[in-house]
């Protein structure tokens, strides 16, 4: 491969390392905080109430916005302003998952529901710091390799405490993969400790005007528009609309088994998550950031006729393999296209608050519609279902058209 070839050059540079790692270490508490601790308390014999009523320990990832401000104004005396706060979320992360092998959910099920609910605080916290570390550190021109590369290290950390954690704990006992997994924090570490930051010094103004308002300001009034608040709560609507119902889909309707959806769609999914993303980033660097929007966001709505097939032919695994496939490269390039998105949109002085303001925002759709899901099936069929789901990317499409002169204008 020709590293001088300029369309190639950013895919190569140091930055890119950093990326990859730093997104390892964003992905690896997720599972922690939800699949893999259902599983955890499912074979320790909690009752499946309690079960549920665990998903509450997630809640910090949906209020992160609350306290980013704090990490935009204030800064650590160790390394530089992003990278001071993300060690330290990373040193309490090893800690709070190596805690885990001394406590006994059978008999103290509170303290790993407390653990828990920290591991997600402070994840989320990481995750706040990270997000703006790569709004501020990317280029116009590496975002979009910047955030293939943050793909695929947070898929294969999510693969390594998800599935492979599970075959770990079944093969091994569940207090040797917590231990496995607390030194795997070491990886994201080490992506901190080698990225470089230019250290900005920011201005201490304290209050709810300065740590909130202004922010919300900037971003507002710099752009000009309320539609492109509008364009992030709709783009990725299709995509998280079909995902909601994909897993039920596949199992009560065509009858494969959960081996076969957590092989095909679950584990090859990954891979062609981070093949669209690569492939996305790519295509960037050739187009601009508005018709890679346009052209992914088509994409990914037209993907999500390709279960239509299924509804009709049934348990076929060509089929299988290849709607999976394309919904999923097809939504790997719109998330590396939306990420450049949102990087581009952050000022530096609050990055990490307007990040995760807008990524909060971006997931509120998800939030907000996605429970209809379930009913809408029931009432029309998986057919009239996923041309609802499709129809639903439209509305973002449109959006997309409406903020135009303001990507373009970032692009200038």
């Amino acid at each position: 491969m020709d590293k001088t070839n300029p369309y190639l050059l950013p895919f190569f540079r140091k930055k890119m390392l950093v990326m990859t790692l730093l997104g390892f270490s964003s992905g690896l508490p997720l599972p922690l905080t939800s699949g893999t601790l259902q599983a955890y308390l499912a074979v320790s014999g909690i009752d499946i109430k309690l079960l549920g009523v665990f998903s509450i320990v997630g809640l910090p990832y949906t209020f992160k916005f609350l306290w980013a401000p704090f990490l935009d104004k204030l800064s650590l005396p160790i390394l530089t302003r992003r990278r001071g706060w993300i060690f330290l979320t990373q040193f309490f992360l090893f800690f709070i998952v190596i805690s885990y092998i001394w406590v006994d959910p059978t008999y103290h099920l509170w303290i790993v529901g407390l653990l828990t609910f920290l591991l997600a605080f402070v994840s989320a916290s990481q995750d706040i710091v990270v997000d703006a570390y790569r709004a501020d550190s990317l280029n116009t021109e590496e975002r979009g390799p910047g955030a293939s590369f943050f793909v695929l290290g947070y898929r294969l950390a999510m693969l390594a405490s998800g599935a492979l954690a599970m075959i770990m704990a079944d093969n091994l006992g569940w207090k040797f993969t917590y231990f496995v997994l607390s030194f795997l924090v070491i990886i994201g570490i080490i992506g901190t400790l080698i990225g470089k930051e230019e250290d900005t010094v920011i201005e201490m103004k304290y209050g709810f005007k300065d740590f909130i308002i202004v922010p919300l300001a900037d971003l507002y009034h710099r752009h000009g528009s309320y539609l492109i608040f509008v364009f992030i709560f709709l783009y990725k609507l299709g995509d998280a609309y079909l995902g909601a119902m994909t897993v039920p889909f596949l199992i009560k309707s065509v009858g494969f088994t959960p081996t076969d959806v957590g092989t095909v769609n679950k584990g090859a999914g990954i891979l062609f998550t981070i093949i669209g993303a690569f492939l996305g980033a790519f295509l960037m660097i050739r187009i601009n950031l508005f018709r890679a929007l346009l052209y992914f966001g088509l994409l990914q709505m037209v993907s999500n006729l390709g279960f239509i097939l299924l509804s009709i032919y049934g348990k076929n695994y060509f089929i299988f393999v290849f709607c999976v496939a394309f919904e999923n490269i097809s939504g790997g390039m719109g998330t590396a296209a939306f990420m450049a998105f949102l990087m581009y949109l952050c000022n530096k002085k609050f990055s990490a608050t307007q990040f995760a303001i807008i990524s909060s925002l971006s997931s509120l759709g998800r939030i907000v519609v996605s429970p209809t899901s379930g009913f809408v099936a029931d009432s029309v069929g998986w057919i009239p279902f996923f041309f609802i789901s499709s129809g639903l990317a439209i509305p973002g499409l449109i959006s997309l058209y409406k903020v135009k002169r303001f990507i373009r204008e970032g692009e200038a």
